[in-house]
């Protein structure tokens, strides 16, 4: 078993509603490129790790044709929620409208082997100046929901954590947030985080091993549109 990783799909159909070529000539083609690397790299006892945004679609009948896309890749998925997610619903209605094939995080957690996958989508954080009054109800709660994940997975007496966040843990990929003081104090081994696009904020993000956690960046375009093994 290998574990792998990717963020940043915004997928919307086939042919897509959105081009994501509107952000650039690089986006061309990218989810054929995805899928590529993900056919070559990955079989179906691995287990692919999706860190949110992963379709422009605005309710969940309306993104089935993406994420049935997915599903027809090989792999275990294990998804959390984007900024763009808009058709994220409860674990049950997309469990029971993806027929099983996707393992939904929302203050839970999943098993791999010794490992415990993690997460939560997190947000904007009170470091950042765009940090909005409306905020921080969210900025709460999803602190309350990345706790909630990894305080179950302490009690189901797992020691080896991967956090899946689709917001970056750090603000300005230096100044730890609420978020990194709880991967310091549940001892997170692995964070992946997604969202960042800019070729400046892609350049400087947060990677590498930072107080025992090593930290991923994998938005699909920092990958340039491949998959990233992890484990």
């Amino acid at each position: 078993m290998k574990i792998f990783a990717i963020a940043d799909l915004h997928l919307s159909g086939q042919p897509p509603t959105k081009p994501m070529s509107i952000f650039g000539r690089h986006w061309d083609g990218h989810w054929e490129k995805i899928k590529a690397s993900w056919q070559e790299q990955i079989t179906n006892e691995d287990i692919v790790l999706l860190a949110g945004d992963i379709s422009w679609a605005m309710k969940l009948p309306d993104a089935l044709v993406d994420l049935n896309a997915i599903a027809d890749l090989p792999g275990r998925k294990i998804i959390i929620r984007g900024n763009h997610d808009y058709w994220w619903q409860t674990l049950s209605k997309m469990a029971t409208a993806t027929e099983g094939k996707f393992e939904f995080l929302n203050n839970n957690f999943a098993t791999a082997g010794k490992w415990a996958i993690c997460g939560s989508r997190g947000w904007t954080c009170p470091e950042d100046p765009l940090f909005k009054s409306k905020d921080q109800a969210i900025f709460d709660r999803e602190l309350l929901r990345v706790e909630a994940s990894l305080s179950a997975a302490r009690a189901a007496g797992f020691s080896q954590i991967i956090l899946m966040l689709h917001f970056p843990p750090f603000y300005n990929h230096q100044t730890a947030t609420g978020f990194a003081d709880l991967i310091n104090n549940y001892q997170v081994a692995i964070c992946i985080y997604g969202h960042l696009h800019s070729e400046s904020s892609i350049k400087t993000a947060t990677t590498g091993m930072i107080n025992n956690t090593i930290y991923h960046l994998v938005s699909c375009d920092a990958l340039e549109f491949t998959v990233k093994q992890l484990i």
